[in-house]
């Protein structure tokens, strides 16, 4: 699924004296009113992509070392009615606010509230991939709690764990165009994995929908597809569902766990016996690299899936 690109900008063809002001003014339009300061010698190097997710906004940000403020002064000459659901995939930062710093590192996701001052520093080159929920939104399909501060998540459980791994992973399928077919379904997911990570610390828990535990499982399986242990039963466990629910989970689909993990592994080793750069492996060590227990067992697997045999797979070069 292709989402619309509302914007795509960068400093790097802006001369250096004037990136800072470019920023300013392009996220003042885009994204929400702030100051940057850059303490590169090339001064800020920054792209955004700014991505509509139906009533959300989705934006793919990185850069060079620098700090961006949202000062009290800023709060009240230029609002902004969000909740912000920052996660970052690269680097590290502190965020500032009127009650502390949390320092954040790579995988952690943050959460607060667009009306209150902030400080967010980056003290390298960084990415982050941060969701725009309008408050209205996040009220209605979150949490109706005061975000009175902001939430480091992803840290508290396995499980807490998990969701934010799940997200992240729904989030870069939506930049890379590589999510799933449904606008609304995807924007739902987006929501109910935000409510499930935030909805404990302001007076509410549901379980995730199952969309949601969908994208866990499927985020899970994909973390250790080679793992020969990967199981249904194992996915069960660490999404914090029972196996006979994550059948019913996978329903929608059509296809059951167990054989979701089996397309999964025999589509990484068809791309791995098609890359001329895997060709020293043995058939035996690609099947035995992605899971199977056996080559034989591989070789029947994968003539019943594409037809042919895994050597009949491997390019042929001269």
């Amino acid at each position: 699924m292709t989402l619309p690109i509302i914007s795509r900008v960068s400093t790097q063809s802006v001369d250096p004296a004037d990136r800072i002001d470019f920023w300013e003014e392009h996220n003042r339009r885009a994204l929400v009113g702030l100051t940057c300061s850059s303490y590169s010698q090339e001064g800020l190097l920054a792209t955004e992509t700014n991505i509509e997710l139906g009533e959300l906004r989705l934006a793919d940000i990185s850069g060079n070392e620098h700090v961006i403020e949202r000062t009290p002064r800023t709060c009240q000459s230029l609002p902004k009615d969000s909740i912000f659901v920052t996660l970052l995939t690269a680097g590290c930062g502190v965020f500032f606010h009127e009650g502390g710093c949390v320092t954040l590192e790579t995988g952690d996701l943050i959460l607060y509230d667009t009306r209150r001052p902030y400080l967010f520093g980056f003290p390298s080159p960084m990415r982050q991939l941060l969701v725009d929920i309008p408050r209205e939104v996040f009220a209605a399909r979150c949490a109706p709690g005061e975000v009175s501060a902001p939430m480091l998540l992803g840290r508290g459980s396995a499980a807490e764990g998990a969701q934010a791994s799940a997200l992240e992973a729904v989030l870069a399928g939506c930049v890379t165009g590589q999510g799933g077919d449904d606008l609304v379904s995807t924007q739902a997911t987006v929501l109910d994995l935000v409510r499930t990570l935030a909805a404990p610390r302001l007076g509410g828990c549901r379980p995730p929908a199952m969309p949601s535990q969908l994208a866990m499982a499927k985020d899970y399986m994909a973390r250790h597809i080679a793992d020969p242990g990967l199981s249904p039963g194992r996915v069960a466990e660490a999404i914090g569902v029972s196996a006979r629910h994550l059948s019913r989970v996978f329903q929608p689909i059509g296809v059951s766990p167990s054989r979701y993990i089996l397309e999964q592994r025999l589509d990484k080793a068809r791309q791995m016996l098609a890359d001329p750069g895997f060709r020293h492996l043995t058939i035996a060590e690609v099947a035995h690299h992605w899971g199977f227990a056996s080559q034989a067992h591989f070789t029947r697997v994968f003539r019943s899936r594409f037809g042919r045999t895994p050597g009949e797979a491997r390019p042929f070069i001269t």
